[in-house]
């Protein structure tokens, strides 16, 4: 994605919106084919060399931003790795501590000289080898190790999907309206919201569509810069979905200039999504309970949820539900970042509903406020860093207890 400094929008009124290129364009093709042919070409030579080229090549020409924002998206794609006959840290701790019995030393004396091939003798390298690997692992030194091909049209259209995606990080909040359809769609877009940990409020019901509230980073107090890449990379997701309009409230630059409006629906052609499926394919956090399940011993089983259920003003959509021997179920919900406010706005709405059978899990790690939670409410489960099955399992049992 683009950093803050390459983002380009305009503003007209109370609306907002990314400068888009013309993919078709030409001059941005051209661009487009020379730096990645560039990168290809600098496969295995250090990153100051790359950085050197792409210098030159963009120069001081009026396109620079639009330039500079290509190549972040195609450094992107690059990976970097420290090339040495040894472990440059080691390599030096051995050198220093040599030197330091003979200081003062001069390196290209015939003592530092000396000193270089004694230290290479103990290390069982060349001295050669040994220069050339004693700062290699400084990020100007590392060589490009693989380049991850593109092509140049989808280039541009990863540049304006990074344009539109560098605007949410100033949400402050985003509303979707979701029109009818079936059961599997909702789904897939409700499981996205979920899968990038998105602050959300569902009110409405299956048949006539839903409104969906996502809080924006501008909105939370602690860890919004995190959360702003969250609900910048779920926007690729949502184009994947069918049936939905967007409207994001964006705080302008500077803060007193106030807010604006950037609006998009299901049916745009612009912007092109380079997912393969809207929610993620793997959620560790969630893979890793199953496996964890698995080994553990209790009465309860758990399950993969695919009810999206009716709250009356609002739904709820469980990550799992759980089955006791008995017969008894329960559904169970990780929630993703997290505020006190909105934990207690949430349980509200299942009191309202008079639901009973569920669990809200929250990582502390994710919690997006400094604000204390004044107390444990029965239905909620607050975890450090993994959530146990037998936390789960106690969990549900006190709930079991209290409605007793």
């Amino acid at each position: 994605m683009l950093t803050a400094d390459l983002a380009l929008s305009w503003q007209r009124g109370d609306r907002t919106g990314p400068r888009y290129i013309d993919p078709a364009d030409a001059d941005y093709l051209s661009d487009a084919i020379q730096l990645i042919q560039l990168l290809q070409n600098f496969e295995g030579r250090t990153r100051a060399e790359l950085d050197e080229a792409l210098a030159e090549y963009v120069g001081v020409g009026t396109d620079y931003r639009i330039q500079r924002g290509l190549i972040k998206l195609l450094l992107d794609r690059c990976a970097f790795e420290t090339v040495a006959a040894k472990d440059p840290v080691e390599i030096r701790r051995a050198l220093f501590r040599r030197a330091r019995e003979h200081y003062p030393l001069l390196a290209h004396s015939p003592s530092g000289v000396e000193l270089v091939a004694e230290v290479a003798r103990e290390l069982e390298c060349a001295p050669d080898d040994l220069r050339a690997s004693l700062y290699a692992d400084l990020p100007e030194r590392q060589r490009l190790l693989t380049f991850e091909r593109i092509a140049p049209r989808a280039l541009l259209d990863l540049y304006n999907l990074a344009q539109a995606q560098a605007l949410l990080y100033r949400c402050v909040q985003m509303q979707l309206w979701i029109e009818p359809q079936a059961t599997d769609s909702y789904r897939e877009l409700f499981g996205a919201i979920k899968a990038y940990r998105l602050l959300h409020t569902i009110k409405g019901s299956a048949a006539q569509g839903y409104e969906v509230r996502l809080d924006g980073p501008v909105s939370l107090f602690q860890r919004s810069q995190k959360y702003g890449v969250q609900m910048a990379v779920f926007l690729p997701a949502l184009l994947l979905c069918i049936g939905w309009r967007m409207r994001a409230e964006i705080a302008l630059k500077p803060p007193a200039a106030g807010r604006a409006f950037f609006e998009l629906d299901s049916r745009q052609r612009r912007l092109r999504s380079h997912y393969l499926r809207a929610s993620l394919s793997t959620q560790p956090d969630r893979d890793e309970l199953v496996e964890r399940w698995a080994r553990h011993d209790s009465p309860w089983t758990l399950a993969a949820n695919r009810e999206v259920i009716d709250l009356g003003a609002s739904a709820f959509i469980s990550d799992y539900v759980l089955t006791h021997a008995d017969g008894r179920r329960v559904y169970l919900e990780l929630l993703g970042f997290w505020t006190p406010q909105y934990l207690h706005a949430r349980l509200r709405e299942f009191e309202h509903a008079g639901c009973e059978n569920f669990l809200l899990a929250a990582s502390d790690e994710l919690r997006g406020s400094r604000d204390a939670l004044a107390h444990m409410p029965h239905h909620a489960l607050i975890y450090k860093t993994r959530l146990a099955p037998a936390e789960i399992v106690a969990a549900i049992e006190r709930l079991s207890t209290d409605q007793l």
